[in-house]
């Protein structure tokens, strides 16, 4: 595990991805807060293309919880059998839907405490949708942000929670809202699992990780 970067190293960095990727953006097509929620609980164990694919015409017809608690949970299956899980998340989303409708009149709340209180929403689909649609600081730590935040030093932990406090108690403020971002495209497209592109990295005078010739 790398060591935590000090303040200046942080403030290069972010720097450097703010310039690259001035404001980047979530992978997963929603039209509402709603569609968002539901989006992130069908991407566990599935790709964002894959679940886009699978909610397009999904999303014409449910873009509400009153409209998919009307589709059902058959009907919500016939769109989502390409991706992972899909009967069990089809049990969660029409079941969240209905607490929505029963208990938030039918609005997506805005609490990490509510949102998790709702079946198939853990923290990290709390986080998105914090982050992505309330517009709060909230980092949703994948498996790209644990392996940049360690390898890095950006935000080193032992497990998702504490890399989640790392990034919150070291990047600079300014760049809160966007870190999470920036840190799932460095995993996605640069600091890969097993073949780190490490001469193409933005970062690479600050970073920690000892072994680029991979």
């Amino acid at each position: 595990m790398a060591r935590q970067l000090d303040y200046a190293a942080m403030k290069r960095i972010f720097t450097r991805f703010q310039d690259l990727e001035p404001e980047p953006k979530g992978e997963l097509n929603h039209v509402n807060a709603y569609t968002l929620v539901v989006a992130v609980a069908l991407s566990a164990q599935a790709t964002d293309a894959g679940v886009n694919k699978a909610t397009r015409e999904l999303f014409r017809i449910a873009d509400t919880p009153e409209k998919m608690l009307a589709l059902g949970e058959e009907g919500l299956i016939g769109h989502i059998r390409t991706i992972g899980l899909f009967r069990n998340k089809a049990k969660n989303v029409i079941r969240l839907s209905r607490i929505l409708v029963d208990s938030y009149g039918g609005e997506v709340p805005s609490s990490r405490a509510a949102l998790q209180s709702l079946p198939g929403v853990g923290r990290k689909t709390a986080n998105v949708v914090l982050n992505m649609w309330f517009h709060q600081p909230a980092q949703a730590v994948d498996t790209h942000i644990f392996r940049v935040g360690n390898r890095t030093g950006i935000a080193p932990g032992k497990d998702e929670a504490v890399v989640e406090r790392a990034i919150e108690d070291n990047v600079p403020a300014e760049f809160q809202q966007h870190a999470h971002h920036w840190l799932i495209l460095h995993g996605r497209y640069i600091c890969t699992a097993r073949k780190p592109r490490c001469g193409l990295c933005p970062i690479e005078n600050d970073c920690q990780f000892e072994e680029k010739t991979l």
